[in-house]
């Protein structure tokens, strides 16, 4: 008789993850859940529906899915990797003058790097978790593939464009096929507790969604400075270059009859220049750090469909690789708010081309 396929199945106590690991059950693997303790979990305990994926609720959760389903399960400690990957990147990115995104950071160094080699040393097959993307091999284009989901609404392909191709070939999603209202009804079919459990939407570390309270605590070195127009004139005073991001409007506390929006970020001088909404428009971008997951590597220039933000929509783009590795990224149509620090990822049709880091808007 041949042995059931081990499974780890990174649990966070919600109802995705939760219905990710019964799914793969069905399917006849061997499944062990696992939480990743990355946070203080007294930090991030938050009173009401809403509550960081690390809390002590939401491991409470997860080990309730875990006896209801009889698997074994067990809280994994990868908090330093966490402090070192994720933190230190969130925090100084803000520092920086750049707008980070912590989930992807997280997913390319504990989810799918730490935790894929704690499984693999373990003995399992394959990790999986409950994001909503399609994972699955390609003899066309000969390599492991990654497409958005079926539930284009809950579609999380944006936050895994650094997947490697070992990775991905370890790697099960179950519910790409599926939409969150069928989600919530096998959790309920199966009378699992955290069926009608809200969805999380906070930094998970960031205790009470408020960033700059926690870049506060992190950093001294936060300083006002000047706000300038798009003459170079001073018209006012920032709080400090961490709290700000390309293309805010609420919150600059500044006079005025016109519409202003934050236009660039120079952490040299410590100023925010903010102008009218055309100047957040551009239709070009460089990017760094490049991770491309269905071609090995661009030869020469690549159409795609591009996306510079997790809720934006993909717009008509020619990739140019440059020197260094580097990407030149033209947009057929102007983009709004494109924002140092974030990802730049690539489409073609339903696949995953790849994604990026925004260095900045502009061309070389």
């Amino acid at each position: 008789m041949t042995a059931k396929k081990k499974v780890v199945v990174a649990m966070s106590g919600g109802v995705d993850s939760s219905v990710a690991a019964a799914l793969l059950m069905e399917q006849g693997y061997e499944i062990i859940g696992v939480t990743m303790q990355i946070w203080d979990s007294g930090i991030t305990e938050v009173e009401g529906e809403h509550v960081g994926c690390c809390s002590l609720t939401a491991v409470e959760d997860a080990r309730r899915v875990a006896s209801q389903l009889g698997i074994p399960y067990y809280v994994m400690n990868f908090r330093n990797i966490f402090e070192e990957r994720v933190i230190k990147y969130f925090t100084g990115e803000y520092m920086r003058g750049r707008t980070p995104n912590p989930c992807i950071a997280c997913n390319r160094y504990v989810k799918f790097e730490a935790l894929l080699d704690k499984a693999m040393a373990l003995g399992a097959d394959y990790i999986a978790t409950g994001h909503y993307a399609r994972l699955g091999y390609s003899p066309t284009y000969g390599r492991y593939t990654v497409r958005r989901a079926h539930d284009q609404k809950k579609d999380q392909t944006y936050v895994l464009y650094s997947l490697t191709q070992r990775q991905i070939a370890r790697t099960l999603m179950p519910l790409g096929e599926y939409n969150k209202d069928q989600v919530r009804k096998i959790a309920g079919d199966l009378g699992l507790s955290v069926a009608a459990k809200a969805e999380s939407q906070e930094i998970c570390f960031v205790a009470d969604d408020n960033y700059r309270n926690f870049l506060r605590g992190k950093s001294t070195d936060i300083q006002p400075g000047p706000f300038l127009n798009m003459k170079g004139e001073v018209i006012g005073t920032h709080q400090g270059i961490p709290f700000y991001t390309i293309g805010q409007r609420r919150g600059l506390g500044l006079a005025g009859g016109q519409r202003l929006y934050v236009v660039n970020i120079d952490r040299e001088h410590n100023t925010v220049t903010v102008g009218p909404e055309e100047a957040i428009l551009d239709t070009d971008l460089i990017a760094e750090d490049v991770n491309m997951v269905l071609y090995d590597t661009i030869t020469k220039t690549l159409e795609v469909e591009a996306q510079v933000r997790y809720n934006g929509s993909s717009s008509p783009a020619t990739l140019k690789l440059l020197e260094g590795g580097r990407l030149h990224v033209h947009f057929h149509n102007p983009q709004r708010s494109i924002t140092p620090g974030q990802a730049v990822v690539f489409y073609q049709g339903d696949y995953l081309v790849g994604g990026a880091t925004i260095e900045r808007a502009g061309s070389e």
